[in-house]
């Protein structure tokens, strides 16, 4: 496994965009939610608005970056032809669709920790700029406390299983573009279904079972009992996407010619 590792390594670390997509990705993370801190503002009463999802608001545009570095891993291979090398060099299939999803954890991982714990850090201080309080004197969460600390550390899981979700979809499809549209299909236009239907109970369905609406309730710290789904579980939702997405494409990967 460990020469599984290095090579996946190696091919990521040698191609010049997988920089510049973590860099994408710290950018419009943070940028997002700058803008989105910065558009708020408060009455003497307090703000009705969950900080941590305002804070954190730039993951839902980030985490573009993350599903194209994952789904490039892959399927950028298939384009030129290189898959075939990888497959003889390393015959083990499931060894190496591993390695690669390990490699897009870790780098994901890194660059997501950054761009979610500055966002936290810049959000909160334009928010408070801005008057931003729970109430009447009562200042906002910091990420010292344990609401918005699961809410930072889950947003850095969110991205990592993003990109395994991708990673799934590429193996499963192949084509670079394919994959984007059907990922990015999944996360924003499933996500907007439920505010197109008018019946409650299909509405709370569909945001359970949005990969991106669920795993986003992790970023919530207010108001908890009235959510379609609890953050933990929301997060338990994705996990399942991601795995079913992994699972698909491993095999795939294995049953068709390179």
């Amino acid at each position: 496994m460990r020469r599984h590792l290095h090579a996946e390594w190696t091919k990521l670390r040698t191609v010049a965009g997988t920089g510049w997509l973590l860099l994408g990705l710290v950018t419009l993370t943070v940028a997002g939610s700058v803008v989105a801190a910065a558009a708020v503002s408060c009455t003497s009463a307090g703000c009705d608005y969950d900080p941590a999802k305002i804070s954190l608001f730039g993951v839902q545009v980030g985490q573009t970056m993350a599903a194209i570095l994952a789904v490039l891993a892959v399927s950028g291979e298939y384009g030129t032809g290189m898959i075939r090398t990888t497959l003889a060099a390393m015959p083990r299939r499931a060894a190496v669709l591993a390695a690669k999803a390990a490699v897009v954890t870790g780098l994901t991982l890194g660059a997501g920790t950054v761009a979610v714990f500055a966002s936290a850090l810049v959000g909160r201080r334009i928010l408070l700029g801005n008057g931003f309080t729970r109430g009447p004197g009562t200042p906002i969460l910091s990420l010292a406390e344990g609401p918005m600390l699961r809410a930072a550390f889950g947003s850095v899981l969110y991205l990592a299983l993003i990109a395994l979700l991708s990673l799934g979809i590429a193996a499963a499809v192949r084509d670079s573009a394919t994959a984007i549209g059907v990922v990015l299909g999944l996360l924003y236009i499933l996500s907007i279904l439920p505010f197109m239907i008018a019946d409650p109970g299909w509405q709370k369905l569909l945001w359970q079972i949005s990969p991106m609406n669920a795993g986003l309730a992790i970023q919530a710290t207010t108001k908890l009992s009235g959510l379609p789904i609890s953050p933990w579980a929301g997060l338990g939702v994705l996990t399942v996407w991601a795995a079913a997405a992994l699972l698909g494409g491993g095999l795939l990967l294995q049953r068709r010619d390179a």
